[in-house]
């Protein structure tokens, strides 16, 4: 058993075959997959990818910062709106971008507070999003850390310190394509990180591992993440899935 911990099923990018994808996936032997809200605007085709494959996909609600603008509150209002009528599996994915744009730089740290305190009151973990923000990231965490604050820290990006610090607040490692780049630079470290800190995500379509780096990426690829943690690991490719499932467990509780 697979579990990719994070993958954009209802993109645009698979609208032409979606079922042809999961299938495929559901080949390579992955089973479980966990998706990722971004804001309002997919929050119907989210819920119709859950009617369509109701065994295998486990939503999440929550406000993507690079989606945080001018009418961010309307939107943190459509997702505590969801959060009260409909169980979802994590608040995500939220966090902080400044890769693409500062200018809302104060109102993402408040809708990553917000939803912070929302997944303390719901029990439900956080699927954080962190690009060029990772002080900014930590600060945050610092202020809410407790025993009933935990999650996943998606397409984990940073240095070992940065990996170690983000474990220190119950936090995954998800670990995907990029561990798979000549740049990378996680893979350098990775096996000083037990592996009991780790779960698999491919963020399909974006970040595809090497051999289709630049192309779509879809959740059948993640094999090629557990390829590339089997070097890292020097540990058999199904331990890989039975662990990063495992851990996959601890974090959804399911």
């Amino acid at each position: 058993m697979i579990t990719d911990t994070h993958t954009h099923l209802y993109a645009e990018e698979f609208k032409e075959d979606q079922a042809a994808m999961m299938q495929r996936a559901k080949d390579a032997g992955v089973s479980r997959f966990f998706v990722p809200a971004i804001d309002s605007s997919c929050t119907t085709s989210m819920l119709q990818l859950e009617k369509d494959f109701p065994e295998s996909v486990f939503l999440m609600m929550g406000l993507h910062p690079t989606y945080v603008k001018e009418n961010y509150l309307e939107e943190l209002a459509h997702v505590k709106e969801w959060l009260d009528k409909k169980n979802f599996y994590a608040i995500g994915e939220i966090g902080i971008d400044l890769y693409w744009d500062k200018t809302f730089l104060t109102q993402q740290q408040e809708a990553f507070r917000t939803q912070i305190k929302w997944a303390k009151e719901k029990k439900l973990p956080i699927i954080i999003h962190c690009r060029d923000a990772f002080d900014e990231i930590f600060e945050i965490l610092e202020e809410e850390k407790a025993d009933d604050l935990f999650g996943i820290f998606h397409c984990f990006t940073g240095t070992l310190a940065q990996a170690k610090q983000a474990i220190s607040y119950n936090m995954k490692l998800g670990i995907g394509g990029v561990a798979t780049f000549k740049n990378g630079k996680i893979d350098k470290f990775l096996n000083e990180i037990d592996i009991k800190h780790i779960v698999l995500e491919t963020d399909a379509p974006y970040l595809a591992p090497k051999p289709f780096r630049g192309k779509r990426n879809e959740s059948a690829y993640i094999t090629y993440v557990i390829d590339k943690l089997v070097d890292i690991y020097s540990v058999s490719y199904d331990e890989i899935a039975k662990i990063t499932t495992e851990n996959s467990k601890a974090v959804f509780g399911v």
